[in-house]
């Protein structure tokens, strides 16, 4: 790599080193808050990105313009707006006691050894239904947080079975950005490309629900379990009811706050400034999230902007000689791109043209170039603690993004699989 190459993509080596290295260091990973973490970085970017302006370099105020217009790109937001409706529904059922009917519901029903595998299913049912990793993580991410409190089991653990879950419909369903996206830059047929990907992916499912089943083996239901209070629950019904009939999410949080709000004011939890006063306080709890995406997309675009991306494509692809080497570089391409840009959507879009080419040039069979661009932009979006889903999770479970990285099993398993695939030649048929 030249020069121009390490520093398009030093900043988020500058990002990696001040969060990750100096918190692994310090054994702590509130040390270093993350938010400082990509301050320091995004300010390295701006100084470093661009050139030296005398030199024909961009100036400050154009490497700041392009700053911005990444922490303000319309899907950035879009997802913006999804925090702040999330921050507010999430607190209002709280302050009215939807989790904790919802939590008394779930140990009601579920047996203590089947607690891990009870809601991994449910995040890949309700994920392979609406078709989004997100909306999945909002609806269950505060379930999953009241059930390990209340039996005092690890909070990052289930919220990693959650967004192990929802990474599941992510790849699969047939309504999810990343699927649509895959199959539309390789040619190939929705279906065409789930039957790939349930040879990827339903091995790897059964393994890890025989984990988690062994995992909970020891684990007793709470017996002073408190009466269900089925009003109470009904918020997050018609969430998970209104997102699997595919409304978009900005509707289903919406309806959700509404509902908390009538409930509430008619049980008398709260009066209506109450509700206003849980809403405000969901949204500002927020804030720290939101800084976040802002400035992480600022310093993508200028990564972006200044041909760390490119450079790293071409680096890949330099030494393909092989098929297997040609799967394995659309994998590794895919998989940068997605680290560079915190997004799986727009890592395929990003990189659809090239691993089409690659896989037009080495024979590659179409519907397996769009299943290895969807499964490993998942895995990888599914575990870098500075994406959107991990953000979202550890904000609703008031927890750190990096605690839960240590028992994200799906993600991490679907990839190792995914790799073996390709280098043992599975699913046959395919290769």
């Amino acid at each position: 790599m030249n020069r121009k190459g390490i520093i398009a993509l030093s900043p988020l080596a500058v990002f990696i080193l001040l969060y990750l290295v100096t918190s692994i260091i310090a054994g702590d990973f509130y040390k270093v808050p993350i938010t400082v973490a990509f301050l320091l970085s995004s300010i390295y970017a701006v100084i470093v990105c661009g050139g030296i302006p005398t030199r024909g370099g961009m100036s400050i105020t154009e490497r700041i313009s392009i700053f911005s217009r990444g922490a303000s790109m319309g899907n950035m937001m879009l997802m913006l707006w999804i925090f702040v409706l999330a921050g507010a529904f999430a607190n209002t059922a709280k302050v009215m006691g939807s989790i904790d009917a919802t939590v008394n519901l779930t140990l009601s029903v579920l047996p203590g050894n089947m607690i891990y595998a009870g809601l991994f299913m449910a995040a890949c049912f309700v994920s392979i239904s609406v078709g989004t990793s997100v909306g999945t993580i909002v609806a269950l991410t505060p379930i999953a947080a009241g059930v390990a409190q209340s039996t005092g089991m690890s909070v990052p653990m289930l919220t990693s079975v959650i967004v192990g879950g929802s990474f599941f419909g992510d790849n699969l369903s047939f309504i999810s950005d990343t699927t649509i996206a895959a199959t539309s830059t390789q040619g190939c047929k929705l279906s065409d490309k789930f039957r790939v990907n349930t040879f990827l992916v339903m091995p790897v499912t059964l393994a890890l629900l025989i984990i988690y089943g062994i995992i909970g083996s020891g684990i007793q239901s709470p017996q002073d379990v408190a009466d269900v209070s089925p009003f109470k629950v009904l918020p997050y019904i018609v969430v998970l009811v209104t997102a699997i009939c595919g409304m978009n999410v900005m509707a289903v949080l919406t309806i959700g706050i509404m509902l908390t709000g009538c409930i509430g004011i008619i049980d008398r939890t709260f009066d209506v400034f109450g509700w206003f006063a849980a809403m405000g306080d969901g949204i500002t709890g927020m804030g720290e999230l939101i800084i976040i995406t802002m400035m992480a997309g600022g310093m993508l675009e200028l990564i972006k902007a200044n041909g760390g991306i490119d450079i790293a494509i071409s680096l890949i692809t330099k030494h393909i000689k092989t098929k297997r080497s040609a799967e394995l570089s659309i994998a590794a391409l895919v998989g940068m791109v997605n680290v560079c840009t915190a997004n799986n959507t727009v890592a395929i879009i990003t990189t659809g043209g090239i691993a089409k080419q690659i896989g037009d040039r080495f024979g590659i069979d179409n519907r397996k170039c769009a299943s290895i661009l969807d499964t490993m932009s998942c895995c990888v979006q599914g575990v870098i603690p500075y994406g959107a889903q991990m953000l979202m999770a550890a904000g609703l479970a008031a927890v750190n993004p990096v605690s839960i990285m240590p028992y994200l099993y799906y993600p991490y398993l679907l990839g190792v699989f995914t790799i073996l695939a390709i280098i043992m030649r599975y699913p046959r048929r395919y290769s």
